[in-house]
């Protein structure tokens, strides 16, 4: 592992880029990182069941996607805010024959955010509909995949085919630096301390379940195990 100010870097093989993705994210837990964000970058980060080119691919598409507006988390379509700023307008122009100016003003806002919601939600739909492909077709050929929130930015890239298979650089920055410099440390002593990495692996536990009457571990017990 390389360590600069601009983060921890790997190179190596796909089994050695997915356990320096599980080392790091053993120092984030254990440094005190918790929440959305945390999980968010759990889910992302290279796992030793996944390609690159499918799986990373995927789901960094979805976590480069325009969010819901306001108007989307809301619940409605442009159409319905389009029908409730009409709504208010007429509502304004009845304030104004009624005399009421400050009501009239107070509607024909209300109607003009109903019209900007809506043209808001109408182009992240627009949006959502191409960036999906255009981003596995055109970026990922461009740009390494990557992954970035306010707890970690991250990218991943295939280099060249090397002796032992295909190589790949896993670059990730703790975007905290106190944060980072608590997950230094705990890096370190993982060097120090830690005789064999056992990387996490998916696990076929409907069988045994079916099988053998258990329970599957809890994926805490997993992450856990890997440090042993």
């Amino acid at each position: 592992m390389e360590e600069s100010v601009s983060g921890f870097k790997h190179r190596g093989t796909w089994p050695e880029i997915v356990e320096h993705g599980e080392r790091i994210t053993a120092a984030l837990r254990e440094a005190g990182a918790e929440g959305e964000a945390f999980e968010e970058w759990n889910e992302w980060r290279p796992k030793s069941h996944e390609r690159l080119s499918e799986d990373v691919s995927e789901k960094t598409a979805e976590q480069a996607s325009v969010g819901e507006g306001e108007g989307e988390k809301a619940g409605k379509n442009p159409d319905e805010d389009l029908r409730t700023a009409g709504e208010k307008l007429s509502e304004s122009y009845k304030h104004v024959e009624d005399g009421d100016n400050e009501g009239a003003v107070a509607n024909w806002q209300d109607s003009l955010n109903y019209v900007a919601r809506a043209a808001d939600s109408a182009g992240r739909k627009a949006l959502r509909a191409v960036e999906g492909t255009v981003y596995r077709k055109v970026m990922t050929q461009l740009a390494p995949y990557y992954f970035d929130n306010e707890l970690v930015s991250a990218n991943v890239q295939k280099t060249t085919r090397g002796g032992d298979g295909d190589q790949f650089i896993f670059e990730v920055n703790v975007n905290d630096d106190e944060l980072k410099e608590a997950v230094s440390e705990h890096l370190a002593d993982y060097e120090s301390a830690v005789d064999r990495w056992h990387v996490d692996t998916e696990k076929e536990t409907e069988v045994a379940e079916v099988v053998e009457g258990v329970e599957p571990p809890s994926r805490d017990e997993e992450s856990k195990s890997t440090t042993n």
